[in-house]
């Protein structure tokens, strides 16, 4: 066994490409994860020439709503993509956190000298979910499948019953509560007290900045045109915190004056995004100038069925209030020493939630100039495993922009009470 010690490399950010997001059953209704997924990573290929054998070390991505015939997305999706069919690739899903841990995996892989380049990301269709067969109904299949004659595949037949025909439909459900992400987000909001006015109010202003960052032509090189879409279709530039408040409540009704409301919600959006990842030496051959570096990442859980939800403390999508600590204490940074932050907006409320626990854990408060200043997911929508890619490669353009040394955060809560956090810079 050797026993030379491994270096770790620096991990480039080279570039990213998605497709503009749509809310479910709209443009995008007959689209499949890796139609969608095959369209953003070619527009990757084109952008920067990945074609040819070897051009890309692998491919990791993923997506939570996933059919049987998505059993090997990403290695199918490269098939069908302007990629060599000898990339190798292989699938990733940690909720809506899949993303950026596909980015992640990638990424230490980069760092350990096993690969020179990877794309990372994800996918999810709203519109295209899968049926599931009964369950009752698969055990008789499974029965007649089993029997030995005829006669014994008939009388397994004649158990099937109406009711077996209803399928399986999937719920936005934890497993564990049976309670929805939106009816969990709204115990959170209850605890930490956050208001409407201020839900809204973060709502009008990511669709105000996704807007303007379209406008100056932030996104030419970050969104492919798919399906006539060249914008995502949820931004509403117009939105107000007045337009908002004329929304009814959607999320714990069962409670006086709840707050959540489906504009300071994000939508059920299909759509997916890639980031192109690299070693210095990679980017430098190819004369790519790299956006940003990834420097840091941590992965967090909480028990949102056994632990402190009522107090807010471990509510559902309360795990970065713990990862990102964590990851700022191992780096030795506070978040003043951030330039940007990007928190994943599934819920307004969560945003609120989750800043309100970083200041109670003593990191302070965060700059609301420096927060999700190109919009985030209550303007662009929430295709679950694309978001985390698609804010990698947002930051990085960001960061780029300032021409100057520049560091910037990222917050993604995830299904299961998790969260998965990282820090990109730029030297």
């Amino acid at each position: 066994m050797s026993t030379q010690k491994m270096s770790v490399r620096r991990v480039a950010v080279i570039g990213g490409a998605r497709i503009p997001f749509a809310r479910s059953d709209g443009p995008y209704a007959t689209a499949s994860n890796q139609q969608m997924l095959t369209a953003a990573l070619d527009g990757l290929v084109e952008r920067y020439g990945l074609q040819g054998p070897g051009a890309v070390g692998e491919f990791v991505a993923g997506a939570v709503l996933k059919h049987a015939r998505d059993f090997n997305l990403a290695r199918e999706t490269v098939l069908g993509s302007g990629l060599h069919p000898s990339t190798p690739a292989y699938d990733i899903q940690q909720a809506c956190g899949t993303g950026l841990q596909a980015v992640i995996a990638a990424a230490n892989k980069i760092a350990l000298g096993q690969t020179e380049s990877a794309v990372a990301g994800g996918a999810d269709t709203a519109s295209d979910a899968p049926l599931g067969v009964n369950d009752s109904l698969r055990r008789i299949l499974l029965e007649v499948r089993r029997a030995k004659s005829p006669g014994a595949r008939l009388k397994a037949l004649t158990k099937v019953r109406p009711g077996h025909l209803v399928p399986d439909i999937p719920r936005n459900a934890e497993p564990r509560t049976g309670l929805s992400m939106g009816e969990h987000a709204a115990v959170t909001a209850r605890a930490w007290g956050i208001p409407r006015e201020a839900q809204d109010q973060l709502a009008a202003t990511s669709h105000r900045r996704l807007a303007a960052a379209y406008e100056r032509g932030f996104f030419q090189d970050l969104v492919v045109p798919f399906r006539g879409l060249a914008r995502d279709q949820n931004l509403r530039p117009g939105s107000t915190v007045e337009k908002l408040a004329s929304l009814k409540p959607v999320f714990g009704l069962d409670h006086p004056d709840p707050t959540m409301t489906a504009g300071n919600s994000t939508p059920l959006t299909d759509g997916a995004a890639t980031v192109l990842l690299a070693s210095e030496d990679w980017a430098r051959e190819r004369g790519l100038e790299p956006l940003a570096y990834l420097t840091a990442y941590e992965t967090a859980a909480v028990d949102f069925v056994g632990g402190d939800v009522a107090g807010g403390e471990d509510g559902l999508l309360m795990a970065p209030a713990y990862a990102v600590p964590r990851m700022l204490e191992r780096s030795g940074l506070g978040l003043d020493d951030f330039d940007l932050v990007e928190i994943h907006e599934a819920f307004a409320s969560q945003v609120l939630a989750t800043l309100a626990a970083w200041e109670k854990r003593g990191l302070g408060t965060v700059d609301r100039a420096r927060l999700n200043v190109a919009g985030s997911s209550l303007a662009t929508g929430h295709p679950f495993a694309a978001t985390g890619a698609r804010i990698v490669a947002t930051l990085a353009g960001l960061l780029a922009e300032r021409d100057a040394p520049a560091r910037g955060l990222i917050s993604v809560c995830a299904a299961g009470g998790q969260g998965v956090t990282a820090i990109l810079e730029r030297a």
